[in-house]
């Protein structure tokens, strides 16, 4: 069975340097002015939740997005026009999203649809 396989949007690379302690605002300052995001303070999320490893992420990402809203599924279905059963479905990683979908959660939950891709 052939899988679906995600390619990112943009392509990222990590750097990491070393120089002077004086110099770490002014070089992480410039840095952002092109895009870079200084991560060194950074866990990943699924070390942060290990009882979310399992979860597609996807799954958690609509659940976060919807909690965040303060809709019910059933709120949330009346907006997008997605059964309640597929948001439960998609929820707990049973059913992918799609791209028509995802594109309909987005504009509800007020994201980019490619977040749940």
């Amino acid at each position: 069975m052939q899988t679906r396989t995600k390619t990112p949007h943009t392509d990222t690379v990590d750097i990491r340097i070393t120089g002077p302690a004086e110099k770490k605002a002014e070089v992480l300052r410039d840095l952002k002015k092109h895009g870079y995001v200084d991560t060194s303070d950074c866990a990943p999320w699924r070390e942060l939740f290990p009882e979310l490893k399992d979860e597609p992420e996807y799954s958690v990402i609509l659940r976060a997005a919807r909690n965040r809203s303060g809709l019910t599924q059933i709120e949330l279905s009346e907006k997008t026009g997605i059964a309640q059963s597929h948001l439960s479905s998609m929820e707990n990683g049973k059913l992918e999203i799609g791209k028509d979908r995802a594109k309909r959660l987005a504009e509800v939950l007020d994201l980019d649809y490619r977040i749940f891709l």
